[in-house]
């Protein structure tokens, strides 16, 4: 009868096929033949999962080395037709002239507890073996995963929720989108606050808001490089390099209903002037006025979320500076060099605000 089977086969009549494998399933289910045609209907049935299932126990399974070879192509023209159909079905989604624009894959963190079953998932999805999407996975904070079309990464991060993988995907586009004033110092705090600040075209004027407003609170620290020098133990100069001296604190609070961010760093806020925050701010060093003014913001603010994860979502990011050439940082630190930490932060704050 397994004959007969494969006549059929050879003839695409697959439901005369099916009739006889079932019975043969009744006879003798374990028949590597017959599992090794059962696989083949799943295969033209687009069941494409249970004939895979079969090919690879086949494999596993089978010391027939005909059926093995058959396996073996089975899951090859397996592979090709995912091929083929992840490619058409990514044509479709950058189709239209919105999905072309640049954009991000950010992938959220998983608990350890339920990262080995995502991980296989991953891999599947992504096309990576195991070890590395176990790798690639985050257990703290945000991973920047990929650059491309939008309407790609739209396509890829789909799959990635229905698997039950977290993440998100935004435009380039949509951070630029967003308006960024850099606070000087708080006028006012009560009934309304009040902030002095530079606008984009660095004017200076004056915002109004109520607190009920700041929907989030996104901290970081962006390093400040110097040029050193190295010497020997003798005292003779060896080599110039740059490193890190110290670091910038930023803080930016969210406004989505105006679409707009309230931007504020240690070096750029004047403590002395406005609203009394800090008593005897002409006395303190920067970190003091700057801890104390975190302090009255955290009483201002005490139900907001704090988005304090940059330095890992940085580390992801610094490399991608293509992507980051698209992105201005509106922060005005004096650099010797160019840096994408500026960017990197801006982009940060920029998809918190419009995830």
């Amino acid at each position: 009868m397994i004959e007969q089977v494969a006549i059929a086969f050879e003839h695409k009549d697959y439901q005369t096929a099916a009739k006889l494998l079932k019975q043969l399933l009744t006879e003798s289910p374990e028949n590597p033949w017959v599992q090794y045609y059962l696989g083949r209907l799943h295969e033209v049935s687009k069941k494409h999962e249970d004939a895979e299932k079969i090919y690879r126990q086949l494999l596993r399974d089978t010391r027939n080395t005909k059926i093995v070879a058959l396996a073996r192509q089975g899951l090859l023209r397996l592979q090709e037709m995912e091929l083929e159909e992840r490619q058409r079905a990514i044509s479709q989604a950058t189709a239209q002239p919105n999905n072309t624009e640049l954009g991000v894959l950010v992938l959220e963190p998983l608990s350890t507890e339920i990262k080995t079953e995502a991980s296989r998932k991953f891999a599947q999805i992504m096309q990576l073996d195991p070890y590395t999407a176990r790798l690639v996975l985050p257990s703290r904070g945000w991973r920047l995963y990929r650059t491309g079309q939008v309407g790609e990464l739209e396509f890829y991060g789909k799959q990635l929720q229905q698997a039950g993988i977290p993440c998100f995907w935004a435009t380039i586009a949509q951070i630029q989108q967003i308006q960024v004033y850099q606070v000087k110092h708080f006028q006012a705090s009560t009934p309304q606050a009040t902030v002095v600040c530079r606008n984009q075209a660095n004017q200076l004027g004056s915002l109004t808001f109520d607190w009920s407003e700041v929907t989030a609170r996104v901290v970081g620290l962006l390093p400040i490089f110097e040029e050193v020098v190295d010497r020997y133990v003798r005292g003779k100069p060896e080599r110039k390099k740059t490193q890190t001296q110290d670091y910038a604190q930023f803080c930016d609070l969210h406004l989505p209903g105006r679409r707009s961010i309230l931007r504020l760093y240690d070096n750029g806020y004047e403590f002395q002037q406005g609203l009394e925050i800090i008593p005897q701010a002409s006395q303190n060093t920067i970190r003091i006025n700057w801890n104390s003014l975190s302090s009255w913001i955290d009483q201002q603010l005490p139900q907001v979320k704090i988005w304090s994860d940059f330095t890992p979502f940085a580390d992801t990011t610094l490399d991608q500076t293509e992507m980051l050439s698209h992105i201005k940082s509106h922060i005005d630190l004096f650099r010797r060099e160019q840096t994408n930490w500026d960017s990197a932060f801006h982009l940060y704050s920029g998809l918190v605000f419009v995830k």
